[in-house]
């Protein structure tokens, strides 16, 4: 009951006309950021912060939290559109937003997109207003252990995503593998990789692998055809067909609880609860070979998982003190530079403040919410726009993001080889997912296990000794057989088939 009023005198300060302001201001900016390729959430809050130190505290807090949870509705557009993700998490949208859109259900993808956002991103908020602080004590218990644990149980689910073949998947994957071992040793400061190249010491940045890989290899590949290419369908409609409607509400069910429950675990971001929901919903589902083609599940449970957990990552900083992402550390940097100490005592020492923020949260997903399904229209647009127009903007404005990332020319040049990569792997039939997934999950996966391995001096069955990473090690292990299991079935069945006919 007291949260209940805290909540309702937090509704007092952020339903000011300034704070208003600000929070329409910052996940305005925050689309903005989401649809330009290369920007992300943590660019633009960092880019931002300078503006915020002559702001009142509360204020600064809830424009720069509405550009956080705002690029992550933002990085649909693009995805859905036109194949670029605006960010990370938005790597997953693609494989069936964009179908849709080629389909001419750009907009019934944006309006899922939407709607499983603004309930995710909701049950999150409702989450750290009520439940949070129980639950991020929870958090504590997580070592590099049990981070290795969720990184190995994140990866046995890409098994979902190696496409036809298991052999073009596998080398995808480990490409990804290496890729992400490039630069230093995040224990022994070891260089690795680098061929003497003074900018590949802090490895490649993900978002530039992303764009490359996914949006220039798409305008490669439409070059080829651009002579040939049709007028995209107009967008009719922005809401799912009537029998569509309880799988997609089923998808953004998991994918609301999947998203909760990795935002707790700092350490973790966006893209892992993204990549096991799309995993989740494609092993549920009675026909999975829709998926990629222009499933809406694969749409509603990624794009809800990711938006759940932008909610749930801040109640490890509101409660703990401890940010739980590149983008979380910035906006603690943020209460810092305000004089505020997140942790325990922020609720007992700054509640006013605490609550204001919480309270623009619900404000700022309703504000969001009209962005993206009354507007979709408008943003669908870009479909309309020849293909000798949009190649050169999408082709310019990932140049920009790639050299805005680092502000450095070396970063465009890899971004143009991850292009031609892509326009490859796409011609051989490789699915890219793989690649860019096991990127972001290895770099994780090294870390947490050069730490656990020193933690246990080289035994790797202390990993077994640990209740929490015993049990994530196991149900990897159990989605592993089941993997195999089921494969050699369907081989059998094919088989069988094959000797009748």
């Amino acid at each position: 009951m007291d949260s209940l009023i805290q909540l309702f005198q937090g509704f007092e300060t952020a339903l000011t006309w300034w704070n208003l302001l600000y929070c329409l201001a910052g996940v305005s900016i925050g689309m903005m950021v989401g649809v330009l390729p290369g920007l992300g959430p943590t660019t633009g809050t960092a880019i931002l912060l300078p503006v915020t130190f002559s702001m009142e505290p509360v204020s600064a807090i809830i424009m720069l939290s509405g550009i956080y949870y705002g690029s992550m509705y933002g990085g649909t557009i693009t995805s859905v559109l036109i194949n670029t993700p605006g960010e990370a998490a938005s790597v997953i949208t693609t494989l069936d937003g964009y179908p849709l859109a080629k389909q001419g259900r750009a907009g019934t993808a944006l309006g899922v997109a939407g709607i499983g956002s603004f309930i995710g991103g909701t049950i999150s908020i409702i989450g750290l207003a009520f439940i949070g602080p129980p639950l991020a004590q929870f958090a504590l218990k997580f070592g590099p252990p049990e981070f290795f644990a969720l990184m190995v149980l994140g990866l046995i689910t890409v098994i979902g995503l190696m496409g036809k073949s298991i052999i073009r998947g596998l080398i995808s994957a480990l490409l990804g593998l290496c890729l992400a071992l490039i630069g230093m040793d995040p224990v022994s400061g070891a260089v690795r990789f680098t061929f003497n190249e003074p900018n590949l010491m802090n490895g490649i940045d993900f978002v530039i692998i992303a764009m490359g890989l996914f949006g220039l290899s798409e305008i490669l590949i439409g070059l080829e055809n651009i002579s040939k290419a049709e007028t995209p369908p107009k967008v009719k409609g922005l809401l799912p067909k009537r029998e569509e409607w309880r799988p997609t509400l089923s998808s953004i069910g998991r994918g609301t609880g999947l998203g909760f429950l990795i935002g707790l675990v700092p350490g973790t971001n966006s893209v892992i609860p993204a990549i096991l929901s799309y995993s989740l919903e494609k092993k549920l589902a009675k026909d999975p070979s829709r998926f990629g083609k222009g499933a809406i599940e694969g749409v509603a449970g990624p794009e809800t998982a990711n938006n759940s957990y932008s909610g749930a990552a801040l109640i490890p900083l509101f409660t703990l003190g401890i940010p739980s992402s590149p983008t979380i550390a910035v906006i603690l940097g943020a209460f810092i530079m305000h004089g505020l100490t997140p942790g325990p005592m922020l609720f007992q020492s700054n509640p006013d403040i605490v609550w204001a923020i919480i309270a623009s949260m619900f404000i700022g997903n309703l504000i969001l919410l009209i962005f993206n399904l009354p507007l979709a229209g408008v943003w669908a647009k870009i479909t309309m726009v020849p293909a000798k127009l949009l190649y050169p903007i999408i082709f310019l404005i990932s140049i920009l993001g790639a050299y805005s990332v680092n502000n450095r020319l070396f970063d465009v040049w890899v971004l143009l080889a991850f292009g031609v990569l892509g326009y490859f792997m796409k011609k051989t039939d490789i699915p890219i997912a793989p690649i860019v997934l096991t990127f972001v999950l290895g770099k994780l996966l090294e870390s947490s296990l050069l730490q656990s391995m020193i933690l246990f001096r080289g035994d790797f069955s202390g990993f077994f000794s640990r209740p929490i990473s015993a049990v994530m090690l196991t149900i990897a292990i159990l989605i592993l057989l089941v993997s195999v299991i089921a494969g050699i079935k369907k081989k059998k069945e094919l088989l069988a088939t094959d000797v009748e006919m």
